[in-house]
């Protein structure tokens, strides 16, 4: 049974945070959604996906998901656009004027911030929008919130015509609870009207649309006074009161059970004099938010007494752990709340990519290639600066590699002078943002060589079809890109533009040592779909013949994860240094044949796992062959 069948049929799941908003969003009758794939984020369209009646699509960024979803609320639909926190930086420039417009269908955008730093590179508050844009913004504290409120802010965007955002944060997008599902509602789109003076937003229009703004700001105050979505939870311990919103309402309920709290459902506008009324019946005030003092600074401002990030950290989840030793300490009674167990360290495992990932021989020639300034990119080929291949030298942000190679390029000294520079993109990225960056990069004669990772999908979310699939969100065949043409169409030469088999080590790393040598744009374009997909085909595994195997550990620095040291050796070589030799494994049940680790072998001790022709037929049998 589907999602969209089981949904349909059941009122009370266990489900998680992203499909809770899905599902809301469905009920809410929503028509259209869209989004870029990101994490937390991602699994929210790819569940509503599942719903006939909504139209969704991967969009190719976040700010263009944004424009699709301000598009349908202009015609009078329900829309909803989900994006991480980041993609709410690429969004922000349609989002920003937005909010002069407003929505005419009710519009929401959820946010999914990424507290503790999971899979991202920075660690964003996405309440600031709220205040920057003057916008509400509702805060779930679980899977049941999270589809209760999106509901809600469906309603809110259309009583006050007003963009509402829904913050989310990994824990409440990723954890499942009990959801019980409201029956769903009617709305009917009321269709595009007219009004240049109000969607046509020139200067002399938007001017016109600030007072409105000013006055919209001062009815969300006065509902968030009142709000049935900000509650309090009366305690007997009056020693100390919190408030709190979002994940951190559990993590203040499990360390002080007996505490008074007041949770923040609806915490932009914030109702402060709630809060002041609050704080007179506890003897200390304690606001927990994550990550960010922007409450704290507004109740100070207001003339509340309270504390934050005086004592709490700025940085992370602010789990029980967290929590409960600072406060005890502020309240001077060590001992008395200390049942909180701590997490025990693990032994650490560094991301590594997957076995057989087309990246793994790139980076591998990478690592070879001298007197080179690799500029990064946001993917799973991000993970090409560690260990073992160490060779990128920056990350940004989304499409920043080309344009960062750009300006070292420009900005190189003299010391610099002879060395080459490289920008490493993948293939979604490069559409997302990237584009514009080559073209800076041809248009002002700039000397950098473009790696073009094609896997055909958006790996690091967990293979998401993009334009170089030529799949949709709905699996339907669409346009895919034709990169060679859009590189040429960007301004690259056709002879310095060249596609190359990754799994084909000798031949790659030929194209990258001359190509970085030529004094103008040139592109690499690399054609292996992602080892996660239904694209790629496995072929028969590999396996290390051990008499043959010399310890050299050279097919160990390719990187793949099926590949494990059975053990260490140290020889003493004719010039008295010393040598540590790493014998090797293969793990048969995870190799998929595509040979790169056989390459580097200096004793060819990298064989076929099954030599027999019945053993051979049964991996056939067992596999699609490329």
């Amino acid at each position: 049974m589907s999602i969209a069948e089981s949904v349909l049929t059941e009122t009370r799941q266990f489900i998680s945070g992203n499909m809770a908003v899905a599902q809301a969003a469905r009920d809410a009758q929503v028509k259209v959604a869209a989004a870029y794939p990101g994490t937390p984020s991602t699994e929210i369209l790819e569940y509503i996906a599942e719903f006939p009646d909504i139209y969704s699509e991967w969009s190719i960024n976040e700010k263009v998901s944004l424009e699709v979803t301000i598009g349908a609320s202009m015609a009078g639909s329900r829309a909803l656009c989900a994006m991480k926190h980041v993609g709410m930086n690429v969004a922000s420039d349609a989002f920003m004027t937005q909010t002069l417009i407003g929505a005419v269908g009710g519009l929401v955008i959820v946010v999914a911030d990424d507290v503790g730093l999971s899979s991202s590179q920075n660690e964003q508050d996405s309440r600031y929008w709220g205040r920057f844009a003057h916008l509400p913004v509702l805060e779930p504290s679980d899977a049941q919130e999270a589809y209760d409120y999106t509901r809600a802010a469906f309603s809110i965007s259309e009583q006050y015509e007003v963009p509402v955002i829904v913050r989310l944060t990994t824990r409440i997008c990723h954890v499942k609870g009990v959801v019980i599902n409201s029956p769903a509602e009617s709305h009917e789109t009321s269709g595009f009207v007219k009004d240049p003076a109000r969607l046509v937003m020139v200067p002399g229009n938007a001017k016109n649309r600030i007072p409105m703004m000013m006055a919209r700001d001062i009815e969300l105050k006065h509902f968030s006074e009142e709000s049935y979505l900000n509650t309090l939870e009366q305690g007997e311990d009056k020693s100390v009161g919190f408030v709190t919103s979002g994940a951190a309402y559990y993590h203040v309920k499990e360390a002080f059970p007996n505490a008074p709290v007041l949770k923040l459902g609806f915490s932009h506008p914030a109702p402060i004099e709630k809060i002041r009324d609050f704080s007179q019946s506890v003897e200390k005030l304690v606001v927990i938010e994550e990550v960010e003092p922007l409450l704290e600074t507004e109740l100070r401002a207001a003339n509340v007494e309270v504390y934050g990030k005086d004592i709490v950290p700025r940085i992370g989840e602010l789990s029980p752990p967290v929590i409960q030793p600072v406060v005890n300490k502020l309240l001077d009674k060590t001992g008395q709340y200390d049942n909180i167990i701590p997490a025990q360290d693990i032994f650490p495992r560094p991301p590594t990519m997957c076995v057989a990932c087309p990246h793994l021989g790139i980076y591998y020639c990478l690592s070879h290639i001298k007197n080179t300034i690799i500029a990064g990119d946001i993917g799973c080929y991000t993970l090409g600066a560690g260990h073992p291949w160490n060779a990128l030298d920056t990350c940004i942000s989304m499409g920043a590699s080309l344009s960062v190679a750009q300006g070292i390029d420009k900005g190189r000294s003299e010391a610099d002078k002879n060395k080459n520079v490289l920008a490493v993109i993948g293939d979604s990225t490069f559409l997302h943002m990237g584009m514009q960056g080559l073209l800076d990069i041809t248009y002002n004669k700039g000397n950098v060589t473009i790696l073009l990772l094609d896997n055909r999908a958006v790996g690091m979310t967990g293979g998401q079809n993009a334009p170089s699939s030529g799949i949709n969100l709905q699996g339907e065949e669409t346009t895919q890109v034709d990169f060679r043409k859009l590189c040429e169409a960007l301004g690259v030469k056709p002879e310095r533009i060249h596609e190359v088999n990754p799994y084909e080590m000798p031949t790659l790393f030929k194209a990258l040592r001359s190509e970085v040598k030529i004094k103008e744009p040139s592109v690499i374009i690399t054609n292996q779909p992602c080892v996660l997909t239904e694209r790629y085909s496995k072929l028969p595994p590999l396996k290390v013949e051990d008499d043959k195997c010399t310890g050299c550990g050279n097919c160990l620095d390719v990187g793949c994860p099926a590949i494990t040291v059975t053990r260490r050796e140290t020889v003493v070589k004719p010039n008295g240094k010393e040598k540590e030799l790493a014998f090797v494994q293969i793990d048969t049940a995870a190799c998929t044949g595509c040979d790169l680790c056989t390459k580097p072998c200096a004793p060819d001790a990298i064989v076929p796992a099954y030599n027999s022709a019945q053993g051979n037929a049964q991996i056939i049998d067992a596999v699609e062959v490329k």
